[in-house]
C-alpha cells in the first residue's frame, strides 16, 4: 500500500520539477542582472527552498494524517499545492515575461496564500502549522530582493527581451 508521505512528496517533487521550465535565454537574462550588494548568499537559495519544501510536505503530512477519513484534508491538499504552485511559478514565469516585477507579484501573491494557510492549518495542528514558519520567513526575503532588482534594473521590468 502506498503510504500518504510518499504521495505528498512525490507531488512536491513533481510540481517541484516545474521551476525547471526555463531555457538557456532565460538564464541568461536573469545572470546579467544587477544585484543588491548585501546578497551574498545567493548560493545558497536552493538549498533554503528545499528545505521550505521538505517542511511544507512534513506539515501536509501532518495535516492529512490527523484528519484521513474526513473531506477536510482534501481541501487543505489543495490549498498545499496551491501554494507550491505559485511559489513554483515565481521562477519560469518571471524568466518567461523577462519581468521582475511579475516575479514580485508572485512572490507577494504566495506570502498571502501562506499566511492565509498557516493560518488555516493552525486550527488543525501547531506543529503543522510551525512547519510552515520558514516559508513565512524567507518568501518576504525572496519577495524583498526581487523588488530591490527592480530598483537595479529597470529594463529587467518590460517584459522585453524574448529574442535573445
Amino acid at each position: 500500500m502506498i503510504k500518504s508521505w510518499m504521495v505528498i512528496g512525490g507531488v512536491t517533487f513533481l510540481v517541484a520539477l516545474g521551476a525547471n521550465f526555463i531555457t538557456p535565454g532565460d538564464r541568461k537574462w536573469f545572470k546579467r542582472l544587477q544585484r543588491p550588494r548585501w546578497l551574498t548568499f545567493e548560493a545558497a537559495i536552493p538549498v533554503i527552498w528545499s528545505v521550505i519544501f521538505i517542511c511544507g510536505a512534513w506539515s501536509a503530512y501532518i495535516v492529512w494524517e490527523k484528519n484521513s477519513g474526513t473531506s477536510k484534508p482534501w481541501f487543505l491538499m489543495g490549498f498545499y499545492l496551491l501554494l507550491e504552485i505559485v511559489t513554483i511559478a515565481y521562477t519560469p514565469v518571471m524568466f518567461r515575461l523577462r519581468s521582475l516585477k511579475i516575479g514580485t507579484i508572485i512572490g507577494g501573491t504566495g506570502f498571502v496564500i501562506g499566511i492565509i494557510l498557516t493560518l488555516t492549518v493552525l486550527t488543525v495542528s501547531g506543529w503543522a502549522a510551525l512547519l510552515l514558519v520558514p516559508y513565512l520567513l524567507w518568501s518576504p526575503i525572496g519577495t524583498y530582493t526581487t523588488w530591490e532588482m527592480v530598483r537595479l534594473n529597470p529594463e529587467g521590468n518590460t517584459g522585453v527581451g524574448h529574442g535573445e
